[in-house]
Order: C-alpha cells, then structure tokens, then sequence
C-alpha cells in the first residue's frame, strides 16, 4: 500500500505541476503584451488553422517530444505524455472560464506577464525533478544542455526561445515587449526557480514509461506472489 500511495503522490505532485504551468500560460496570454515564443508559436498555428490554441500546443508538443525522443533519444516517460496532454487542455478550460480579462494597460499586462512566467518556472522546476520524463519542450531543453554542459541550463532554455518565437513571428502571432521579456527573462526566472526550490535539473535520472510500467508490473507480481 505503501507503494501505490508514493506513486499516487508523485502523479497528483506532477498533475498539480502542470496546472501550474498551465496557469502560467493562461495569465501570459492575458497580459496582453506580447506572446511567449511557445505560446506565440500555438498562437500563429491556431490562426493558420482556426483551431485552439490548447490543440496547436498539444500536436507541437508531440512534434518536439518526436524530435527529443527520436533524435536526441530522450527517455519517453509518463510525464512526457501527461505533460503534452494536460497543458494545452488546462489552458482551454481556463479560457473557457473566462477568469481573467485581457489586460489594456501595459504596466498591469507587464506585471502579470512576469507572474505567469514565474509559475510557469514553478511547474517545471516542480514536476522535472519526479523523475518520470521531461515534458516535450523541457526534454528537449535538457538533451541539449547535456550536450553542451557548460552552458548555463538558462542560457540554453533562452536560445530555444528565440528560435521558436522567429518561426512564431513569421506565422503572424504577436509580438511586443512582453515577447523580449519572455525570451530574455525565460532564463534568469528559470535559474532563480532552481535556485529558490534548490533543484538541479540537469541532475535528474528520468525513467521511461516502459520502465513506470514494468516497475509498477512487478511490485503487483511481488503482490501476489506474497499473497500466496
């Protein structure tokens, strides 16, 4: 029972993560000053597509979990899938609720866009160090900055930034100064997160799902064997 109570522990802690970060992305988007890159990036294919945002950023998210798993061969764990999933479909039953209006002042819309980004730090900062897999856009994060580990984990979630709002940007998703801030803040947040919660992401050994399940295989086996 022990077990099984640990392991519902760490799937609320990274459920809980998520909404985080999908609150984050929520009050982002609101401020109304700008678009993160990622969020700009969905943005600009839901305009291409006149579908939600809450899919482009599920069918991106599973695009770049392709590329870290396939190319950078990334472990494929359950927070991969969760992470690619819950995110995007948090941020539309946010929108749905209507909570939070789109700011028109832009001290107001800078302050918040700060806040969203500031939890958006906290859910990855929250869920990476689980252990069961880096969501689609943080494993990519995490494959280059171990291949390139002098390099600041900041600096490089910063230049994967930039690239994804160039692509944003030429989709027609806008652009303003909470964009700049987004690329440029994304990574000091990030590293004052790491230092605030004392978590060194680099550090964590991610297990795949093929590996969640066969744990979870034998402790029931285990189970059973005893019960006999």
């Amino acid at each position: 029972m022990k077990f099984w109570l640990q392991e519902i522990g760490r799937l609320a802690r990274m459920v809980g993560a998520f909404a985080v970060c999908a609150f984050g992305i929520y009050l982002s988007i609101h401020a109304n000053v700008g678009l993160a890159p990622w969020d700009a990036f969905a943005v600009g294919l839901a305009g291409i597509t006149g579908k939600t945002y809450g899919l482009m950023n599920i069918l991106t998210g599973l695009s770049v979990m392709a590329i870290s798993v396939g190319f950078f061969r990334e472990k494929f764990g359950v927070a991969t899938v969760l992470n690619t999933l819950l995110i995007g479909i948090g941020v539309d039953i946010l929108e749905s609720f209507n909570l939070v209006p789109y700011l028109q002042s832009f001290g107001p819309g800078v302050l918040m866009m700060l806040v969203g980004q500031f939890f958006m730090c906290v859910g990855t900062v929250l869920y990476i160090p689980i252990g069961m897999g880096g969501g689609p856009r943080d494993s990519l994060m995490l494959a280059l900055a171990r291949r390139f580990p002098n390099a600041r984990i900041g600096l490089i979630r910063g230049g994967i930034e930039g690239a994804v709002l160039f692509c944003g940007w030429l989709m027609g998703a806008p652009v303003g100064i909470g964009t700049v801030m987004a690329v440029f803040g994304i990574s000091s947040l990030l590293q004052f997160t790491c230092f605030l919660f004392r978590s060194n992401l680099k550090g964590t050994v991610h297990e795949s799902c093929l590996g969640t399940l066969r744990r979870w295989r034998n402790h029931i086996t285990a189970g059973v064997a005893d019960a006999r």
